[in-house]
């Protein structure tokens, strides 16, 4: 098929696939530094001959039939104008049920429940891909084993201390470093295969069969383990709107999956010959010559994986903003040339203090791989159920089809998470309660802002009876052109209404703004403005954005130009009512405590008009309390 492509569309599909080789496979292709040695090395297993076979067999069908039937074929067909991940597609399915409230509701709440347990996921990638990096040295100097932690510390507090210059720069270096380390894992995996090509026969699925029947409740927990190698899988999607689907997929199948491959039965090849090996088998399988070039090498892929996933919780927290699920925050772009790379500084703050705090607590990737499944898999689960709802209502699947296809998933999936759940107390708690505070932060917000907006509208003044009464007793009108913003555009603004009262003055032109974020990553040009001419030079102006643009308000006012709405922002100014937020137990809503919680969330969240990029020497703030 390659060979029907121009030479040109070669040369970019080339490209585009080194840069997802040096992006989006970096979680993925540091799993074999612990995969195994989790898988086999803990639960009182030893390694015999059956069981490394039955393991292998297991990764190797898990990579098969997850990563390259479930993500790569089934799940990257749902994109949302190209975008993916997890919130992309929460919306994508959300508009394929755009009549039924409550089901946008349990859909909301799949997709916010998947991308809390991301953000676990974004706390733990970090910790256990340098750990086990940095636990070479164990093997290649055991002296220095006691140092592993602090100097794994040392790396992390690095990588968090240079986010802020983004990743631009660094990203030149990115896709030759992973493209290096998945050639350096497929020659260490053929060293070990043609020494024991016996290894060969894990292919067979029977060796898994055979595996979970001779060893019981082993084989289940074992497969908590097997988990593992799948970590990153939900980054395929994620960075989807970054390469595109094709790209992906060649250097999925084309590079990547051999290399994996290869080096997960190298493994398991040294194992057959040597099961004391289970120590390290990753490093073992290294010449002693080449092992401090190798934790080097493994060192720089796992900061590579690291920096995949947060900036991945970047671009999720961007769209959870933009969507209603967040609370406003700083974002800062660190390069010209790409919209995608950005920084949000208060997330990697929190990450950064997280992730020592997993370090410090676990102190091994032995025991954080027992922490990390849970988030893994629980994400994979909903984007499942929302990869499905999009298969019967977008795509037109037949019922059956779609029950067939989601049995097989859903088995899969749900094996996994059940698996992870017999690990909560060796860690899994922590990934399970981050995300339960993460969703509980989400959906508090969502429903306060809802609550507010609801309590704006029930207090407003009819927009048209009011604009009637100032064509009859008309007040002192003043040159320029008052920008009101807010949620009801047949409602009186408190803030005009305000400015009326204490200054007796109304503006030359008053416009009533609405800002609403489209449930697309990019709005459409002819949806972008919609401008409607009142009476009295009244005007109800809405601008769209989609859930991964920046809402630039001054900037998307000079296309307004085009549709006879013309401004000139010096002779523009902005009124905004800043709503002080207060719980009243009385009110229907929320409980009080969320209520609390909303009020807090809000007194310390980004002002709308920073959010919106409103110059603040044309802007007038007015005050206003509202109840819930």
């Amino acid at each position: 098929m390659q060979a029907e492509l121009p030479s040109e569309a070669r040369r970019r599909l080339t490209a585009l696939a080194l840069g997802a080789i040096g992006v989006v496979f970096g979680d993925i292709g540091t799993s074999p530094l612990y995969t195994m040695k989790e898988t086999l090395g803990t639960h009182g297993m030893t390694p015999t001959p059956p069981a490394v076979l039955g393991v292998l067999s297991l990764v190797f069908w898990s990579l098969i039939m997850v990563v390259s039937l479930k993500y790569v074929t089934f799940v990257m067909r749902a994109d949302n104008k190209g975008e993916g991940g997890i919130m992309a597609l929460m919306a994508l399915a959300q508009r394929s049920v755009s009549g039924s409230a409550r089901a946008r509701w349990v859909l909301a709440a799949f997709g916010i429940f998947g991308a809390a347990l991301f953000y676990g996921d974004g706390v733990i990638t970090p910790a256990i891909s340098v750990l086990g990096a940095v636990e070479g040295l164990e093997v290649a100097a055991p002296g220095l084993g006691k140092y592993v932690v602090w100097i794994a510390l040392a790396i992390l507090l690095a990588m968090f201390a240079v986010q802020r210059h983004g990743t631009h720069k660094v990203g030149k270096a990115f896709a030759p470093v992973m493209t290096l380390w998945f050639v350096v894992l497929a020659v260490l995996g053929v060293r070990q295969i043609i020494a024991n090509p016996q290894v060969l026969y894990a292919i067979n699925p029977w060796h898994a069969v055979r595996f979970f029947v001779s060893h019981g409740d082993t084989s289940f927990i074992a497969l908590g383990g097997v988990v593992l190698a799948l970590t990153g899988a939900e980054a395929l999607y994620a960075d989807m709107g970054h390469f595109g689907k094709k790209p992906i997929r060649f250097a999925w199948f084309g590079f990547v999956l051999p290399s994996l491959l290869l080096n997960y039965f190298g493994q398991g090849a040294l194992l057959l010959g040597n099961p004391r090996a289970i120590e390290s088998p990753f490093y073992l399988m290294v010449p002693e010559a080449l092992l401090y070039p190798m934790i080097a090498l493994s060192a720089a892929a796992a900061v590579i994986a690291s920096q995949a996933v947060i900036s991945g919780a970047f671009s999720m927290t961007r769209e959870a903003m933009s969507l209603g699920y967040s609370p406003r925050m700083a974002v800062v772009h660190t390069s010209r040339e790409m919209s995608g790379q950005i920084f949000v500084p208060w997330v990697n703050r929190l990450l950064m203090v997280l992730v020592i705090l997993a370090v410090l607590g676990f102190r091994s990737s032995d025991n954080l791989g027992a922490a990390y499944g849970i988030a893994v898999t629980g994400t994979m689960t909903m984007t499942t159920l929302l990869a499905l709802v999009v298969a019967r209502k977008r795509w037109k699947w037949s019922l059956p089809a779609v029950i067939l296809v989601g049995v097989l998933f859903l088995i899969i999936d749900l094996s996994f998470f059940g698996a992870n759940l017999l690990k909560i107390a060796r860690g899994g708690w922590f990934p399970l309660v981050l995300g339960v505070v993460i969703f509980t932060v989400m959906t508090t917000w969502r429903r306060g802002r809802e609550l507010v907006v609801r309590e704006i509208k029930q207090g407003g003044l009819a927009l048209t009876p009011f604009i009637e009464n100032i064509a009859e007793h008309p007040p002192l009108r003043v040159p320029g052109t008052a920008i009101f913003l807010t949620a009801n555009q047949h409602a009186v603004p408190h803030a005009l209404l305000h400015n009326l009262k204490h200054n007796k003055v109304l503006h030359e032109r008053n416009v009533l703004l609405t800002v609403e974020t489209l449930e697309t990553p990019v709005a459409d040009a002819d949806e972008r403005i919609e401008i409607t001419a009142l009476e009295g030079n009244f005007f109800g102006l809405e601008l769209r954005f989609g859930f991964a643009e920046d809402p630039n308000i001054p900037l998307a006012l000079t296309l307004c130009t085009r549709e006879g709405l013309g401004f000139d922002m010096m002779d523009t100014t902005f009124f905004l009512s800043r709503e002080t937020i207060v719980a009243d137990a009385r009110r229907p809503g929320m409980a009080l405590w969320r209520d609390k919680l909303f009020a807090f969330l809000s007194r310390n969240a980004m002002p709308a008009t920073a959010f919106f990029q409103i110059p603040g020497n044309r802007l007038i703030e007015l005050g206003a309390q509202v109840e819930i």
